[in-house]
């Protein structure tokens, strides 16, 4: 954040209209403009808003089934719960860590409505064969790109083509409206559908916000909440995506390929596959040998913070499920250990994290 993020909702503040407005048109304007003249955009409070919308929007609901990989956030899960579906949670590639098509395939059932694949760290799921199982077997796909903002899959952008995709501007995502989320899509029943619901379920009510007006004669059809983007995240939202080519995505990048270079032949540590054109969200390695706790607890004693993305879904109480039936989830949740990847790290910082991880990987194992 900068000063040119400050100014904007200085802006907002002064014109003293802060809920969903122009500015949130305008951020919606330019994202379109950003992935091209096919897809729309509706923004939402969080991207988890947009998980739930787009699976509702979608026609999806009790009784229904979603596919979704057990390694990810929680937010996919509670997002399909929240339709009164039910998520079921697939295996994992050992490779990129997203989902694993052959144990998606074989969890079909006559109440499967939709695959739900994660871009894990902004890496690319297998797209090709996620639209050739749902094609198939007549399933919508729901992309989670939470992680994916910026990246390109064959130069061109993540979100600028597919059934319908869902992004997320948190805190610490690749561009920030401090909280916010968007749903893509071409389809115009799904935008319709999820432009009303973020509004509580009033019909049509988004052009009047636009307009700084209100809606007070309206029909509601569809459950709704108050999802919607205000004028002051889409205020932030709106400097960042100006900076992201010119310097968040480059940056990243290069933090990212310094790791790479950096721990290529370090016994101990493996990569997960990328591609060209990810830009990534955060930095997953592989520790192995079953040393990926000593390590973690090793690295906190020398000042470097890591992270596990994340606790299998299928693992959590709510959506227990028999633990044999994801080998390759197990084995890269014992494995999985996240690096330091933001923008403000210099690269000293990431050559400092290297030296570290290097040296807890040679120490004797107890």
């Amino acid at each position: 954040m900068g000063p040119a993020e400050r100014a904007a909702v200085s802006t907002v503040l002064e014109r003293e209209y802060l809920g969903m407005g122009a500015d949130t048109r305008a951020f919606e304007e330019e994202l379109e403009r950003y992935l091209g003249p096919r897809m729309s955009v509706t923004s939402v409070a969080t991207g988890t808003a947009a998980l739930q919308l787009a699976v509702q929007a979608c026609g999806i609901g009790p009784g229904d089934e979603v596919l979704v990989p057990s390694l990810t956030f929680v937010s996919c899960f509670q997002a399909i719960r929240a339709t009164g579906a039910t998520p079921v949670a697939c295996d994992a590639d050992l490779a990129t860590a997203t989902i694993a098509l052959d144990d998606a395939a074989r969890r079909l059932t006559p109440r499967t409505r939709a695959i739900m694949p994660v871009h894990y760290a902004g890496y690319l799921p297998n797209v090709t064969g996620v639209y050739a199982l749902a094609r198939a077997h007549g399933l919508r796909v729901i992309e989670d790109a939470a992680h994916a903002f910026g990246g390109t899959r064959d130069g061109i952008p993540i979100g600028a083509e597919g059934d319908v995709i869902c992004f997320s501007f948190d805190g610490i995502k690749n561009i920030t409206c401090g909280e916010g989320g968007a749903v893509v899509t071409a389809d115009p029943r799904v935008r319709q559908s999820v432009e009303d619901a973020r509004l509580l379920g009033v019909q049509r009510d988004t052009d009047a916000r636009y307009r700084g007006e209100r809606s007070w004669d309206f029909d509601v059809t569809q459950p709704g909440w108050r999802y919607h983007m205000s004028n002051i995240m889409a205020a932030i939202g709106r400097v960042q995506l100006g900076r992201l080519d010119g310097e968040f995505a480059p940056r990243r990048v290069a933090l990212a390929e310094r790791y790479r270079r950096g721990l290529a032949g370090v016994p101990g540590v493996a990569l997960l596959e990328t591609a060209p054109g990810v830009v990534p969200h955060i930095q997953p390695v592989r520790i192995l040998d079953g040393r990926r706790d000593a390590v973690q607890a090793t690295l906190r004693t020398r000042g470097v913070e890591t992270g596990v993305h994340y606790k299998p879904n299928h693992t959590l109480t709510l959506f227990a499920a028999d633990s044999a039936g994801f080998p390759v989830t197990r084995q890269l949740h014992q494995e999985l250990l996240t690096l330091p990847l933001h923008v403000d790290l210099s690269d000293a910082d990431v050559d400092t994290v290297i030296e570290e991880l290097a040296r807890a990987l040679a120490a004797p194992a107890d």
